[in-house]
């Protein structure tokens, strides 16, 4: 297959800025390539535009070009001519090209480095860049799932999240309730719906990116002031050594905290033993760092 000048500037440009995606193409058919390269050079382009510059009007400026880009081949006129454009502009329908520039609009946020308001706000976020670029990239090559996509593109785009800000600043937190094996199993929407995913499948997904710290809430025992779960983050500890664990729930007094720390626990969270002065200043001293 020949590639064009076009063609080998997007894949220049992916193989530059986006390695891992670059294997994954060339890993792909050959008609397959000269579809996706295009399409991930785009990602690369606009996923880099609030970060090349300090001032947010340029970045603005950059984002806005390719809106307009999109917006021309979502009118499937005539569109501007660039390396990029180009080549992606024979591919793309018109709903795709609308969920791009939502993808481009979503990059937005990242000028103004602003925390996300919640977790559904970083998740929109994840399923509007992520999710929208990996949903395209499978409908440009045939029939797909668009659940199964997505969720492949979660895990996907956190992954890449750690990467960028690196993951000795970020902290995964998850919500676990004991089944009855025993087994930690994930609780999501406040506590409201169980997951059939382990606290060490969750952990696993992410471990291979680079995770350094969790904090882990065993639900019932939050608030509960019945000791904490020491058993379960000693567990934790053992499977996975290289990963600071922050215990959550239950904790009574500095005996908790104690038997926290011998059992592998990096951290722990305690606020109603403190709010009823189970533990003063003294006792809390010792465990504070810094």
């Amino acid at each position: 297959m020949h590639f064009d000048a076009d063609l080998t500037a997007c894949a220049a440009l992916v193989e530059k800025g986006d390695p891992l995606r670059f294997r994954t193409v060339m890993a792909a058919p050959l008609n397959a390539r000269k579809i996706l390269f295009p399409l991930y050079a785009f990602n690369v382009e606009v996923s880099r535009a609030p970060w090349v510059t300090q001032e947010p009007m340029i970045a603005e400026m950059r984002l806005q070009w390719w809106r307009d880009a999109l917006e021309e081949m979502a009118q499937g006129g005539p569109v501007r001519r660039h390396s990029v454009t180009t080549p992606l502009a024979r591919y793309l329908s018109s709903d795709q090209a609308t969920l791009l520039d939502e993808l481009v609009s979503a990059r937005r946020w990242d000028i103004y480095k602003d925390p996300f308001e919640d977790a559904a706000h970083f998740s929109r976020h994840i399923d509007r860049t992520a999710g929208h670029l990996m949903w395209v990239a499978a409908q440009l090559l045939g029939p797909a799932d668009e659940q199964i996509v997505r969720h492949a593109a979660c895990a996907a785009g956190v992954a890449a999240w750690l990467r960028a800000y690196g993951p000795e600043r970020v902290c995964l937190a998850f919500d676990v309730r004991l089944d009855s094996t025993g087994l930690p199993q994930l609780q999501t929407r406040g506590w409201r719906e169980a997951t059939t995913v382990s606290l060490v499948e969750a952990v696993e997904r992410f471990e291979q990116h680079g995770l350094q710290h969790v904090l882990c809430t065993d639900i019932d025992r939050d608030g509960a002031l019945a000791g904490p779960n020491v058993e379960l983050y000693r567990q934790c500890a053992a499977r996975f050594p290289t990963i600071s664990w922050q215990a959550s729930g239950g904790v009574r007094d500095s005996a908790d905290l104690q038997a926290l720390h011998d059992a592998g626990a990096a951290a722990a969270i305690s606020g109603k033993a403190l709010l009823e002065g189970r533990i003063d200043a003294d006792q809390m001293r010792q465990w504070l760092k810094g």
